[in-house]
């Protein structure tokens, strides 16, 4: 399976599922923005990794919920690795874990910014570049939610569980609104997964709830990104592909 025209922007990608999903992006072909917030040197590694093996990529630093910054970075892709054909919103915050009657409303507007304003501006970036109606010629783009969005995290992350009902509700919206634009969305939701998200010893109470009786690597999970934004997946759209293990 190979993408070499393909130029793909993933937010978050300096660690995490995000990392791992850059990394196989360019094993495939793909052109990477890397993009990040603060982690540079993570950025940094993830785009020399690409580079050794022959790919094209560049590290971004831009905080999502920055419209401005998101906006710069889509250009900044376009000039220097070509045209943004397919774009991973993965970029989020969890918030803490806190109950909700603990929670504060910087908290609560700091995730909401992040993990849904975030995920608008940049998918509003997507589709005025991809749209055939703009004079773009489509794309793909894969929003990473959680399964969080459906068992809603509760005594944990009630407020991190509501931003992923929100982007699967986008999802399924923008779909059907650029679907005749030659732009395809779909939802990924990953499960537990081994990523510095979590709080030490977090997963190990929570491995035993999961029927496959482990938590996921970051590599399982970016196979499932990269399946969506593939010619295999060329009639899915609208969809929420959920990887947890049977969680």
């Amino acid at each position: 399976m190979s993408d070499e025209n393909r130029t793909v922007i993933i937010t978050g990608a300096s660690r995490g599922i995000g990392a791992a999903t850059a990394r196989l992006a360019a094993a495939r072909g793909y052109r990477v923005c890397v993009n990040y917030s603060s982690d540079a040197a993570g950025a940094a590694s993830v785009v020399d990794d690409i580079r050794k093996g022959g790919g094209g990529a560049l590290a971004f630093r831009a905080d999502t919920s920055d419209e401005a910054a998101v906006v710069s970075m889509f250009d900044e892709a376009s000039a220097r690795l070509g045209p943004v054909t397919d774009l991973v919103n993965n970029a989020g915050q969890s918030g803490g874990t806190t109950r909700l009657e603990d929670l504060d409303a910087a908290t609560l507007r700091r995730i909401f910014e992040v993990n849904v304003i975030g995920y608008f501006l940049c998918c509003r970036e997507a589709v005025r570049r991809m749209s055939t109606r703009n004079g773009g010629e489509g794309g793909r783009i894969v929003n990473v939610s959680s399964v969080a969005a459906v068992n809603g995290s509760a005594g944990e992350r009630i407020h991190y569980a509501a931003t992923k009902g929100a982007v699967n509700s986008m999802g399924v919206g923008l779909a059907k609104e650029v679907a005749r634009e030659g732009i395809r969305v779909n939802t990924f939701s990953p499960g537990l997964t081994w990523t510095s998200m979590n709080p030490p010893g977090r997963l190990e109470k929570l491995e035993s709830a999961v029927p496959a009786c482990r938590a996921a690597q970051p590599e399982e999970m970016a196979r499932g990104v990269l399946w969506l934004l593939s010619d295999e997946a060329d009639y899915v759209l609208g969809a929420n592909l959920v990887m947890s293990g049977g969680r």
